[in-house]
C-alpha cells in the first residue's frame, strides 16, 4: 500500500529538521595560503605585525613637510630644494628639513621629516635641485600611515568566514603562510531509476541521460563540498538500500535525485526508515517545484531526498541543502551584499496553488531600469536555469505577481 505525501510548509521542514539536526564541521587541518582560497577558517586570525609596517607613498611625487605648502598656490609657487630620492624597498638615509622635498614613488617610504606628498601633477621642477610645489598639501595627504590598514594584535579575519582572493591577500600581507580551516564536507551523490542512462550513451525510448549528478556535484563543489558520486542505481529496493548504506557509512551528507514521491517504484522514503533512526523527517513540502522533497536522517547523517527533474531539484538544493553544507563546512552567515538585486516584474506569474514558488528569471536592463523575465516551464526543463540570472520567490498563500511588481531577484553565483 503507498504512502501518501503529507506536504508542509518550506518553514515547517526547516523547523523539524532543525529540532532533529545541527550541522557542524567534523574537524580541521591546516592548509598552505596558495591552497586556501575557498576554505572556511577554523578560528580567528589575528595580526602579529602591523600593516603597513611604515609610512608608505600612495602616489607618485614629493614628500614635503605640508606647513611649507600652507600657502603654495598656481600664482605664488612653494619654492623646495631637493634632498634625495627614495628608492623602493630602502629606506632612505636622508631627512626631509624645512623648505626641502624629496622625489618618492608609489609605495615608497616616507622619509623622517616629511609628512605629505605633493603629486608630480602639482608641482614643476626647475633642474635637479629646486621644485615649486603649486598648491597646499594637507598633514598626512596622500601618505598611508603605519598600521593604518591592520594593527598589529587585531583579528582581522574570523572563524567561519570563507576566504575570498582579497583574503587571501591580506594574509600574504601580514605574513601569514597557512592557516587552520575545516575539512571540506563529504557529499554523496546518487541518481536512481531504471531510465537513467551516462551522459555518454545515446538514449533509447523511455530513457534520459543523468543530470542531476553533474548539476548536483556542480553545486556542491560550489558551496565549498567534495562530492562523492555514487553512480546510477537502478529501481531495485535492495541495491538502493545497500548503497545507501555505504554511502551513509562515509559521507557527511547524502543527496539522492528521483524516487522521492510516491510511485510504486520510489523507494528512498522506505530505504530511509529501513536503516536507522528517526528516518524520514519530512516527506512533502508545499513548494514548486520540489513538492516530493525527503528529508530524513540517520543515526546522525542526514540523507536528503530530491526531486528527480533537474530544476526541481536543483531549487530544493538551494532551498534545504545548502544551508546544511554551509553548516557542515563551517560557514558564518554570508554578508549577502551582492546576492540580492530590486528588479520589475517583466510577465505576470499566476498563482502557485496553494505553494510557495520559486520562479526562474532572466534580467534585462530598459531605460535604465532592471527588468525581472520569468522564465516560465514544466520542472524538468532545465533551459529554464541556464537562461535564468536568479530565482523570485512568491510566498505561499500569494496570488502571483502581477507584471510591473518590484521584485528581489536572489541571483545565482557565477
Amino acid at each position: 500500500m503507498p504512502e501518501f505525501l503529507t506536504p508542509v510548509t518550506p518553514a515547517e521542514a526547516h523547523a523539524r529538521f532543525a529540532r532533529v539536526y545541527t550541522p557542524r564541521p567534523r574537524g580541521t587541518e591546516r592548509v598552505s595560503l596558495r591552497h586556501a582560497h575557498r576554505r572556511v577558517l577554523a578560528r580567528d586570525v589575528v595580526a602579529a605585525e602591523d600593516l603597513p609596517e611604515f609610512d608608505k607613498a600612495t602616489v607618485d611625487g614629493y614628500a614635503v613637510r605640508a606647513a611649507d605648502t600652507a600657502d603654495a598656490s598656481e600664482r605664488r609657487p612653494a619654492s623646495l630644494t631637493i634632498v634625495g630620492e627614495v628608492q623602493m624597498g630602502s629606506p632612505p638615509p636622508f631627512a626631509v628639513g624645512a623648505g626641502e622635498a624629496a622625489r618618492i614613488p608609489t609605495g615608497g617610504m616616507v622619509p623622517r621629516g616629511a609628512d605629505a606628498i605633493i603629486m608630480l601633477e602639482q608641482v614643476e621642477a626647475h633642474g635637479a635641485t629646486t621644485v615649486q610645489a603649486k598648491r597646499r598639501v594637507a598633514p598626512g595627504e596622500n601618505v598611508l600611515r603605519r598600521a593604518e590598514d591592520v594593527k598589529r594584535g587585531e583579528a582581522v579575519l574570523r572563524r567561519g568566514a570563507r576566504l575570498r582572493p582579497q583574503d587571501v591577500g591580506l594574509l600574504a600581507g601580514i605574513g601569514v603562510v597557512d592557516v587552520e580551516v575545516y575539512l571540506r564536507p563529504r557529499v554523496a551523490v546518487l541518481a536512481t531509476g531504471d531510465e537513467i542512462i551516462p551522459p555518454d550513451r545515446r538514449p533509447g525510448p523511455g530513457e534520459v541521460r543523468d543530470i542531476n549528478t553533474y548539476t548536483l556535484s556542480a553545486r556542491v563543489e560550489q558551496e565549498g563540498g567534495v562530492p562523492e558520486v555514487y553512480g546510477i542505481i537502478p529501481d531495485d529496493r535492495e541495491v538502493l538500500l545497500r548503497t545507501l548504506r555505504s554511502a551513509r557509512a562515509a559521507a557527511d551528507l547524502v543527496l539522492v535525485s528521483g524516487g522521492s514521491s510516491v510511485g510504486a517504484k520510489d523507494a528512498v522514503a522506505w530505504a530511509i526508515n529501513t536503516m536507522g533512526t528517526p528516518g524520514v523527517v519530512v516527506h512533502g513540502v508545499s513548494i514548486k517545484p520540489g513538492k516530493p522533497t525527503i528529508l530524513g536522517l540517520v543515526d546522525g547523517t542526514p540523507i536528503i531526498g530530491l526531486p528527480g527533474h533537474t530544476v526541481s531539484g536543483l531549487v530544493i538544493f538551494d532551498v534545504f541543502v545548502r544551508d546544511l553544507l554551509r553548516g557542515l563546512a563551517g560557514r558564518t552567515a554570508p554578508r549577502g551584499f551582492g546576492r540580492t538585486v530590486r528588479a520589475r516584474l517583466g510577465r505576470r506569474v499566476p498563482p502557485a496553488g496553494g505553494r510557495e514558488d520559486h520562479v526562474r528569471v532572466s534580467l534585462e536592463e530598459r531605460d535604465g531600469d532592471l527588468w525581472a523575465l520569468p522564465q516560465l516551464g514544466k520542472s524538468g526543463v532545465i533551459t529554464t536555469m541556464t537562461r535564468a540570472d536568479g530565482v523570485i520567490v512568491v510566498p505561499l498563500g500569494q496570488d502571483g505577481l502581477e507584471e510591473g511588481a518590484e521584485v528581489d531577484v536572489e541571483l545565482f553565483e557565477p
